[in-house]
């Protein structure tokens, strides 16, 4: 079904009651107006031909020639109801003689013969009924056009006379009623429409400011409020809107703060830990380098105290990162750039080559920062021979607008609930391991760096086994203007299953 706006809702329901209410009462005044027309009409000619039948059959013989009847009939006719007349009675002769007034017209076929057999059936008299015959009447149509019959025999062994009178007079004006009423329905339903119009905007105004305040304010507008006029439901809903609007601004004000306080903390802390981080890298390199040297007891700790100082400068890395993310400072440095070069670069330089197998062809060219996909590359991978096993399978393919890089690992698979919260920061599927190698960031950072490329990433598991993240990049990706803030080594690959 096709969406109908309120408005045209509302224009709608008042034509339709204003159609049916003018259509009803038009049918009310036509069915009024007709009934006392008509009534009218024909009551006049009844009467008029019920005294002319009485004074016109009075003055007859006992025993009338049909020249008497005939000139009975024609008398009556003349009157100004203008009606036809139709005797018939018994003649000399022992005959029965009709006497129309209009031979072309009017006989006694024309008459129903229901109307005849009433007319001269002859009812019993009492207090009830005072007279055997009474007149009666009836409605016909001959030729197309409405007329009105009645009959009535005169009581005492005179004739029976029928009176046919024209009704297209009445038909006529009646006609110009039903016009004059579908007319005025009409200029009814054009006042509707535009009452409901005019209704419509009175009430949808302030809907649709309503709407729009709600829209700008789904947009992060969260200053927007609406002028309150009025005391009716309208007011006290924008009135409503008003309080939530400014509950609202103050709560996103209030975390906002909050949010910015915690990032400036993380961004100091991982700042004022550079420098003691640096010298304590320092010391653990020349540890290192003499650990042959030393005690076997003590290489041990030496050891711990070498990958411990890589993981926490690997974490304080990350974390400036995901700083610089948060405060929307990262920016894209972008270059043209051989996807199969790229990739084997960066397994090369993290020693993967006998554990990755790279299904990509050579001068796939697209525009991208280098560094930050060698950063999503390094998670991807790394993640997936530390959590999937070898060997890794990375395929590269391209469509005229995007670049798709999926890896595959043949592990166990991404369990179903943890699936949803892979790339979630700091996000550890085992919590038996929540010091196993890795910040749990890695991942969170691979999107992070797909998202201002203006791309993403997907995790789901493979009908053959295993997890397949697949990466979507533009082929030419915006620059967010200029030089990044991005340190010249990218983080660290995190755990995040």
């Amino acid at each position: 079904m096709r969406w109908i706006s309120l408005r045209l809702r509302l224009m709608l329901v008042f034509a339709l009651v204003a159609l049916a209410a003018a259509v009803s009462a038009s049918a009310i005044a036509y069915w009024l107006n007709r009934d006392a027309v008509l009534t009218r009409t024909q009551n006049a000619a009844l009467d008029d031909f019920r005294k002319s039948l009485q004074d016109n059959t009075g003055s007859l013989p006992l025993v009338p020639t049909c020249a008497d009847l005939q000139e009975a009939a024609d008398r009556m006719a003349a009157t100004s109801q203008k009606y036809e007349v139709l005797l018939i009675g018994a003649v000399k002769g022992g005959t029965t003689c009709a006497a129309p007034s209009d031979r072309d017209l009017f006989t006694l076929t024309v008459v129903p013969k229901t109307l005849v057999t009433a007319v001269n059936r002859e009812r019993k008299v009492d207090e009830s009924n005072p007279y055997p015959y009474h007149l009666y009447w009836q409605r016909i149509t001959l030729g197309g056009k409405p007329y009105l019959v009645g009959g009535a025999k005169v009581i005492g062994g005179g004739p029976t006379g029928y009176l046919l009178k024209s009704l297209d007079n009445e038909r006529a004006d009646l006609n110009s009623l039903a016009w004059s009423l579908g007319i005025a329905t009409g200029l009814a339903l054009i006042g509707s429409a535009l009452l409901a119009q005019a209704a419509a905007s009175t009430v949808l105004r302030p809907v649709q400011r309503l709407g729009d305040a709600a829209r700008r304010l789904g947009e992060g507008k969260l200053d927007t409020r609406l002028r309150v006029s009025g005391t009716d439901e309208l007011a006290d809903l924008s009135r409503t809107f008003n309080k939530t609007a400014e509950a609202l601004q103050k709560r996103v004000e209030d975390l906002s703060s909050r949010e910015a306080a915690s990032r400036r903390f993380v961004a100091d802390m991982s700042h004022e830990l550079r420098t003691p981080l640096t010298a304590i890298t320092a010391v653990t390199e020349v540890l290192e380098d003499e650990a042959d040297s030393l005690d076997p007891m003590i290489a041990p700790a030496v050891q711990l105290v070498v990958s411990e100082t890589r993981r926490l400068n690997d974490l304080v890395e990350n974390l400036m990162e995901v700083t610089r993310f948060d405060a929307g400072t990262a920016r894209l440095v972008l270059d043209h750039v051989d996807i199969a070069d790229q990739i084997t670069a960066c397994i090369d330089a993290r020693a993967w080559l006998d554990a990755v197998e790279l299904d990509a062809e050579r001068g796939i060219m697209a525009r991208l920062d280098p560094r930050r996909l060698d950063v999503i590359l390094a998670n991807l991978i790394g993640n997936a021979l530390k959590h999937g096993g070898s060997p890794v399978r990375v395929s590269v393919r391209q469509t005229e607008e995007a670049l798709v890089i999926a890896v595959r690992d043949h592990g166990p698979g991404i369990p179903e609930d943890v699936l949803p919260h892979v790339f979630d920061r700091f996000y550890k599927a085992s919590a038996s391991r929540p010091r196993s190698e890795g910040s749990g960031l890695g991942l969170s950072i691979a999107l992070e760096n797909a998202h201002i490329h203006g791309g993403e990433i997907t995790a789901e598991n493979s009908a053959e086994g295993g997890a397949v993240f697949t990466l979507t990049l533009p082929r030419e990706s915006e620059p967010d203007g200029g030089a990044g803030a991005a340190p010249e080594r990218g983080p660290a690959e995190g755990e995040s299953r």
